[in-house]
């Protein structure tokens, strides 16, 4: 695995590969989508991701050491999921988690691992083939102050306090605040929402916004 200035980089760089493969979520049978190639991103989404910003100096709050994640628990919503790894396939777009049955959720392994310095991010179906619930079904349910807890391969445990979450237009995704650089270690979980019963299609996302709980 690379240096984290190397992955703090590599998650805004590759932001458009992300952004590209969540405009593409199809009907009930699929929440992520199937990855499109990267020229679908949006204008606005390629150009913020081709210039990352400078790197934020470290400023004394408290992160981790860097660590796969293994799983992933959401005492509030009885959520518990496996986290696989995702990368890039060869075209550069993004590997999806598994459809059916709509689990587990998948860790963007370009980006800081959770408890890292910066946003670590996750993926995960709303739904599951045939239209059950996925892994993220309750994001929406979450509110400020509950916990996200991240178990890493080290045995540490990485918790999150959710702030908010955020539904985002595919077109208008707001690549920089999603994937940006930040001075602390922050999570991101994203899955699919708005959907559209005449298209069959997921028009939006759905963010939750996370950061690290210090003791």
């Amino acid at each position: 695995m690379g240096s984290l200035r190397d992955r703090r980089r590599s998650v805004v760089a590759s932001a458009a590969i992300l952004v590209a493969l969540l405009t593409g979520c199809a009907g009930p049978a699929a929440d992520v989508s199937s990855a499109q190639p990267l020229p679908s991103a949006s204008a606005s989404a390629t150009r913020s991701a081709a210039a990352p910003p400078a790197e934020v100096p470290a400023v004394g709050l408290e992160v981790l050491p860097a660590s796969t994640p293994v799983s992933l628990s959401i005492p509030s919503t009885d959520t518990s999921t496996e986290l696989i790894s995702l990368g890039l396939q060869n075209d550069r777009t993004l590997e999806v988690p598994p459809e059916d049955p709509g689990a587990p959720a998948g860790w963007y392994n370009l980006s800081p691992t959770p408890g890292e310095r910066g946003p670590a991010v996750l993926l995960g179906h709303v739904n599951a083939t045939g239209g059950g619930p996925g892994v993220f079904a309750k994001l929406r349910e979450l509110k400020v102050g509950d916990t996200i807890e991240v178990t890493r391969e080290d045995g540490s445990t990485a918790t999150f306090e959710f702030q908010r979450g955020e539904q985002y237009e595919k077109d208008t995704f707001p690549t920089q605040e999603v994937y940006g650089n930040t001075e602390g270690a922050e999570l991101r979980m994203i899955t699919c929402d708005g959907f559209d019963l005449e298209t069959g299609l997921f028009d939006d996302n759905y963010v939750v916004y996370a950061s690290l709980r210090t003791t």
